[in-house]
């Protein structure tokens, strides 16, 4: 009874989005303030009714109905609550249901939203939301229905996959979403703008908190993520540039893009035209990460390998939502837009080369994903694009990027001079020597040291920037406004991080070998002993587990306790590694198989600043959202530097 209310609540919610689609449209065409204003009613009434059927499939997963094939296929009643729960977002329909929820909260927080935004911008972005959810509530009930009822049920069910039975999967997938769909509003608002023929500095304040919002917590979305690959997956590394990671990746620096260039619409009128194209592009690339995900036209470790014509359905989304939108903005653009006046040396103009790199990195990341789908599709040749591609083309866009990061702040706006940049001299000097140490001295681990060396360049540069602001006064720090400090973490949080990846990448080791119980495997000045294994039964696992001994020259450090796991319903392995994190290094050890004759296969690792790479991108999650709380939603953030 519970499937099939939830059900109906999905062909209720249909009709409402219908509603909301079409007479919000009609009324912002004929003026009529009641139609209007349907479309907020009808934002909240199709929130409410979506909550209420993921809430029905919630409870179908609680309660272990193995006479939904969903819960069958994705659940067994010996499964923890939390992965239960976690389970309902955990496969392809229950995750596109949560999509659309989100999709329904956003337009619904939009409608309630306090800002005193126009009528018709308000009732069009409405529509448009209404619209998208249409599409894909629709895609849901025809292709994906999550309620479908399986006869005869299984007793327990086949399980949810086991690298999916983490704590941080049950909250990564949301906060990605939220992500993902809060650049449906960037979209719809652009949309309505184009429609209106009104691309100002009104409609840039309006929609840079639902930027920001959507931003930061895809930010935070794919730290998660990064975090869980790094632990769960066992193969210890933070990024890998699999295709999955790489299409969450796109809409984030596409996002990037969109939040600086509504900076310089705020101020004064210039980038109209790349605000409304980055917006458009931003959801867009979400889309299509939405199809890759759900296709199978790619391969990927993240990936639900589904139903094809599933992927044909999405696509016709994104054909429509994409190529409609961008159609609409080829018939503006001419007779829309203003070309920017500035000159090059000014805020302005580095934040115009600022947008003009991130794009450059987005296209070569598109570019490395799915150039092989583009040789298998013409030449039926299967290749793979790894990180020796994204090593050579993405990290010298980001090397140039970080070198104008440093700079931008500190120039005015419209127009600046150079010697502005002098308080840089020292970086820019130190820069220059480390770079030429690394060549001559330490040529093996150049990239390691030049990568430190703009992390550097980059945090004095937005202390100078700090200093700038306050006149080096303390008591001035807590009369800046939140924006400020929103950028100020945003750049100190890329220095952090960037300061842990290179770091990690250059001087990381690894050291794999067969050992008995109580014998010792050695990496980077630690010795791993491992102590005399233990099986068991867990509640819906075999585990083969034991702990490794970390010792530093003798001293002890650390009691790492690792297990290899099978689960008999999914016919699984996966491996539990043991971690110990500290500021500045990480060692974790991962046991394999093996047996006490023969010895165990034991991984030992050897990570430095691993844990600045995660603080670095939460403190740039944290810039974004503490920047919602300044009034730099009504005026454009640094102003005051002007």
């Amino acid at each position: 009874m519970i499937a099939e209310l939830g059900h109906f609540l999905l062909i209720l919610a249909l009709c409402v989005a219908l509603a909301q689609a079409v007479l919000p449209a009609i009324g912002a065409r004929q003026d009529n303030a009641s139609l209007m204003q349907f479309g907020r009613r009808a934002a909240g009434l199709q929130c409410v009714l979506l909550a209420a059927s993921f809430f029905a499939l919630i409870l179908v997963f609680v309660g272990s109905d193995f006479t939904v094939k969903l819960a069958a296929l994705h659940s067994h009643s010996a499964k923890p609550l939390l992965y239960k729960i976690s389970g309902v977002w955990g496969n392809h329909e229950g995750s596109i249901l949560l999509w659309t929820l989100m999709i329904g909260i956003y337009s619904a927080c939009f409608a309630k939203s306090k800002q005193a935004l126009p009528d018709k911008l308000r009732a069009l972005t409405l529509a448009c939301q209404g619209a998208l959810s249409v599409g894909f509530i629709a895609f849901i009930l025809f292709t994906s229905n999550p309620f479908e009822r399986l006869s005869p049920a299984p007793i327990d069910g086949n399980g949810l996959n086991p690298l999916l039975q983490d704590p941080g999967l049950a909250i990564h997938p949301p906060m990605l979403y939220l992500g993902y769909v809060g650049f449906s509003i960037a979209f719809s608002m652009a949309i309505a703008a184009l429609i209106l023929g009104k691309v100002d500095k009104d409609w840039a304040k309006w929609l840079r908190p639902w930027t920001l919002t959507a931003w930061s917590f895809l930010t935070l979305g794919i730290t998660l993520g990064s975090i869980w690959a790094y632990y769960e997956l066992g193969w210890g590394g933070w990024w890998m540039w699999d295709p999955v990671e790489n299409v969450s990746f796109m809409p984030w620096l596409l996002g990037t893009a969109l939040i600086h260039s509504i900076m310089v619409l705020e101020r004064r009128t210039g980038l109209a035209h790349w605000t409304v194209l980055l917006a458009i592009s931003a959801f867009s690339l979400s889309l299509i990460g939405t199809f890759v995900v759900r296709s199978g036209v790619l391969v990927s470790v993240h990936a639900f390998a589904v139903d094809p014509a599933r992927g044909v359905f999405i696509l016709m989304l994104l054909l429509a939502a994409t190529g409609g939108a961008l159609s609409l903005y080829a018939m503006r653009a001419k007779t829309l837009f203003a070309p920017a006046e500035f000159e090059r040396i000014s805020k302005d103009g580095g934040l115009v080369l600022n947008n003009i790199l991130l794009a450059t990195a987005t296209l070569t990341v598109f570019l490395g994903t799915f150039y092989p789908l583009f040789i298998d599709a013409i030449q039926g040749n299967q290749i793979s694009v790894g990180a020796p591609y994204f090593d050579a083309t993405f990290a010298p866009i980001m090397t140039v990027l970080i070198i104008f990061m440093g700079a931008a702040p500190l120039l005015r706006w419209r127009q600046a001079r150079v010697s502005e940049l002098k308080s840089l001299r020292p970086s820019l000097i130190i820069i220059a020597i480390s770079i030429i140490a690394a060549i001559i001295i330490f040529r093996k681990f150049a990239l390691g040291f030049i990568g430190l060396a703009l992390a550097a360049y980059l945090a004095a540069s937005s202390i100078i920037a700090l200093g700038r602001r306050t006149k080096w006064k303390a008591a001035s720090l807590t009369k800046q406004p939140a924006s400020f400090w929103g950028f100020f973490l945003a750049h100190m949080g890329v220095a952090i991080f960037t300061a842990g990846a290179v770091t990690m990448s250059s001087w990381s080791y690894e050291a794999i070998g067969r050992i008995k119980p109580n014998e010792t495997l050695r990496n980077s000045g630690y010795e791993f002993t491992l102590q005399i294994p233990a099986t068991g039964l867990r509640e819906n696992y075999e585990y083969l587990g034991a702990d490794v001994i970390v010792t530093k020259n003798g001293k002890p450090v650390k009691t790492l306790y690792t297990e290899q796991r099978f689960y008999p319903v999914r016919n699984m392995v996966t491996t539990e590694a043991g971690f110990h994190f500290t500021p500045a290094i990480t060692v974790f050890a991962a046991i394999g198989e093996g047996n006490n004759k023969d010895g165990y296969v034991l991984r030992a690792n050897y990570q430095p600043l691993v844990t600045w790479i995660w603080f670095g991108a939460i403190l740039m999650a944290l810039a974004g959202f503490i920047s919602l709380l300044s009034r730099g939603n009504r005026r454009p953030l640094e102003q005051e530097n002007s």
